[in-house]
């Protein structure tokens, strides 16, 4: 049997449940890598003091986050390569509100934890991990869900 289609099915499927899972931690460590290595970029050549620090780190989350959704986009959900407008206003609106989750479960974290050397390290781990479950969920089942292939 030929395929007609450009793609087959299968190649168009993108990968399973575990393959997305080790492509989003992979493309999240990055981002991660390329938000702090901004940040410290900027605030090494002067933005490090107030408000420019608060500049600078707008400025490395807008990079690390823009750069995860073409990363995720292209290599991590299949459904992430049709619908791009209606794609982009959802991921926005997604990191908006987990950029707000990260930060109330961080000043929650600094609150409830016992005093240590490690408690502010842990507050960012614990509201950092919120974040990454609840965008992967929301990625995946909202902003790049796949649709099912209409049949003519």
């Amino acid at each position: 049997m030929v395929a007609t289609e450009p793609q087959s099915d299968m190649a168009q499927a993108g990968p399973g449940l575990l393959g997305q899972l080790i492509r989003f931690g992979l493309i999240g460590g990055f981002c991660a890598l390329l938000d702090l290595g901004t940040y410290s970029l900027l605030r090494a050549v002067g933005m490090d003091a107030v408000p420019w620090v608060d500049v600078a780190r707008a400025i490395s989350f807008v990079v690390g986050t823009t750069t995860a959704f073409f990363l995720n986009r292209r290599f991590t959900f299949a459904g992430g390569r049709r619908d791009g407008n209606s794609q982009v206003g959802a991921f926005v609106l997604l990191y908006v509100v987990t950029f707000f989750v990260a930060v109330g479960v961080n000043q929650l974290m600094l609150h409830v934890l016992p005093e240590s050397a490690w408690k502010a390290t842990l507050a960012w781990v614990v509201s950092q991990a919120t974040a990454t479950v609840i965008n992967f969920v929301m990625l995946k089942w909202v902003v790049f869900r796949e649709r099912p292939v209409k049949e003519n």
